[in-house]
């Protein structure tokens, strides 16, 4: 990781010495953003741009100190700013993207993204950034595309198969899912998520034995999985197993004691459970 600690003291230094060093204070900006301090990235980039109003990485910059902060309307005026400085950077327009996202604005998100890849066709992130945007507007077929592009550019990327594999599950194909899964936990052995939507997949084909396997090993890497829990007590109880299924269910309430359906699933009489259709 660096000794950013030791480099934010020599940039102090620095900058005593030369208060409108403004390179001083962008890498003291990266480096407080490197230790998650963005509020300090922040007021760095503010001095940079102070000293130099047309430095597009610190507008960059800033946006993603702001987005990390939860300011996704900020960012993107930011982002709006680097783009009027250098229109042709992709890097801006994908992030921009991904602020635009965490508005809810999805439509223009895609836009962005394939404005990015129009100058940087080769990144697989922007295929998975889009192919998020698509995937929450519903177009899950469209979105599948983009992770297998972003899949021929980088194979061996863990996250790309398992949002391929949540995409496959929206479209009711539920093997195609698995295999994607398969492939994700292939790559990462400790992803609790990748496991849990397989567990999913699994009892939506009726595999209920391997559904378990799978909740299982989500909540040993994830202890505090509360849906791990509920869908595991759903399950068991499509396996006859009632008294383990409401244990189940009393533990994701502990966890997660504001979701309803919990409190529904572990009211369901055993007589009325095969009526019942679930997750």
């Amino acid at each position: 990781m660096g000794d950013h600690d030791g480099a934010i003291a020599n940039y102090d230094r620095a900058i005593e010495l030369k208060p409108d060093y403004a390179e001083a204070y962008y890498n003291r900006g990266v480096a407080k953003s490197e230790l998650g301090d963005h509020e300090g990235a922040m007021a760095d980039y503010d001095r940079v741009i102070e000293l130099n109003p047309d430095d597009a990485k610190a507008y960059n910059n800033r946006g993603v100190a702001k987005w990390g902060l939860g300011d996704c309307r900020g960012a993107v005026a930011d982002y709006d700013r680097v783009i009027e400085l250098k229109p042709d950077y992709a890097e801006a327009y994908f992030l921009r993207g991904v602020a635009k996202r965490g508005l809810g604005d999805h439509d223009s998100a895609i836009a962005d993204f394939d404005r990015g890849i129009e100058f940087k066709p080769n990144d697989e992130g922007a295929y998975y950034f889009r192919g998020n945007a698509k995937f929450a507007r519903g177009d899950y077929e469209s979105a599948i595309a983009d992770y297998d592009r972003g899949i021929e550019i980088k194979s061996e990327h863990a996250g790309a198969y398992f949002l391929r594999g949540v995409a496959k599950k929206g479209l009711g194909d539920y093997e195609g899912a698995i295999a994607d899964y398969d492939r994700a936990i292939e790559l990462n052995l400790d992803d609790a998520d990748a496991y849990y939507n397989r567990g999913v997949a699994k009892y939506l084909q009726g595999d209920h034995d391997g559904a378990i396997a799978d909740y299982n090993r989500a909540i040993e890497l994830k202890p505090d999985y509360a849906d791990a829990y509920y869908n595991r007590g759903v399950a068991k109880r499509g396996l006859g197993d009632h008294d383990s299924a409401i244990g189940d269910f009393d533990r994701g309430i502990e966890l997660k004691p504001d979701e309803g359906e919990a409190y529904f699933l572990r009211g369901v009489p055993s007589s009325s459970w095969a009526t019942y259709a679930a997750p």
